[in-house]
C-alpha cells in the first residue's frame, strides 16, 4: 500500500462524509471504530469479501472519517473522531445513536466479537 491521503480538516466535507456514512457495513466499521482502539483491518468482520470490505475502508479514509496507518504488511484502521467533531460537531455521535438504536451495521465487528460467530 502506498502512503494513505488523509484529507486536512478544512478539506473535509459534508458530502463527502455523509456519502461515506450512506452504506451499512460503513456504518458499522464507524461503530467498532467509535470505541476509540486503533484496529488491524485483519480483525475486522464484515458479511462482504476482503476486497470489498477494503474498498469499504477505503471510501472512509478518503472522506476524512478514519485514519489508517501501515506498519510493514499491516494495516491499522481508527477513527478520526476529534477532527469529524471539530468539522461537524454533533454529527458522529447523531449517527452513531441512531445506527445503534435502528441496529444499522450490527453484523460489521471484530474477529473476537461472540455475535459473528
Amino acid at each position: 500500500m502506498k502512503q494513505a491521503h488523509h484529507p486536512e480538516l478544512e478539506e473535509m466535507t459534508l458530502v463527502a462524509v455523509m456519502g461515506a456514512l450512506s452504506d451499512p457495513i460503513r456504518i458499522g466499521l464507524v461503530r467498532v471504530l467509535a470505541d476509540g482502539r486503533e484496529r488491524g483491518w485483519g480483525e475486522l468482520r464484515a458479511p462482504v469479501a476482503k476486497s470489498t470490505l477494503s474498498h469499504h475502508l477505503r471510501v472512509l479514509r478518503d472522506a476524512g472519517i478514519t485514519r489508517t496507518r501501515q506498519e510493514g504488511t499491516r494495516c491499522f484502521v481508527e477513527l478520526r473522531r476529534g477532527d469529524l467533531d471539530v468539522r461537524f460537531p454533533g454529527l458522529l455521535d447523531a449517527v452513531l445513536d441512531v445506527a445503534h438504536s435502528d441496529d444499522v451495521g450490527a453484523h460489521v465487528g471484530v474477529a473476537d466479537d461472540p455475535r459473528l460467530a
